[in-house]
């Protein structure tokens, strides 16, 4: 692989919040990863994603279930996975309502939220009609791929 294309892949891990990133090119693999001092390493799980624009996002208040109850128990209904890697936004800009809140009623592809994603923000959308029941990720928090994010009932 070509130094200068190496270069820029440290460039894009640098400008992102990833922690780990991996290319492969017929049979050559690079793979960067880094691990901000004072913390312990982890092993993320990095999936290429198609990604689309959405407007920019900020963080604003969203009710969500703890981190730790989310992992043990999901409520019954249809559970919504992040798709990619990145931080997760409940609204579109900063003091704006969420796009979706515990018992709100959704219609299958519509916004529940965004991931950004090394500079590009990516609508997630409801898989399913029905009613938001759990929320269970935070407002600014990143996600990891097949995190469970939303639960539609």
């Amino acid at each position: 692989m070509d130094l200068r294309k190496i270069k820029k892949l440290i460039d894009l891990l640098e400008e992102s919040n990833l922690a780990e990133l991996e290319i492969k090119e017929g049979e050559e693999v690079v793979r960067l990863s880094r691990v901000p001092k004072g913390t312990m390493a982890a092993a993320p799980q990095m999936v290429a994603a198609p990604v689309a624009a959405a407007p920019m996002a900020a963080p604003a208040p969203v009710t969500a279930a703890p981190a730790a109850e989310a992992a043990n128990a999901l409520p019954a209904g249809h559970v919504v996975k992040a798709p990619m890697v990145g931080t997760f936004y409940a609204s579109s800009t900063p003091g704006a309502p969420a796009f979706a809140t515990i018992g709100k009623q959704v219609k299958a592809g519509e916004t529940l939220g965004i991931i950004e994603a090394m500079k590009m923000f990516n609508q997630i959308e409801a898989d399913v009609s029905g009613t938001v029941v759990a929320i269970l990720v935070e407002n600014g928090q990143p996600v990891e791929f097949d995190e469970p994010m939303f639960v539609i009932a």
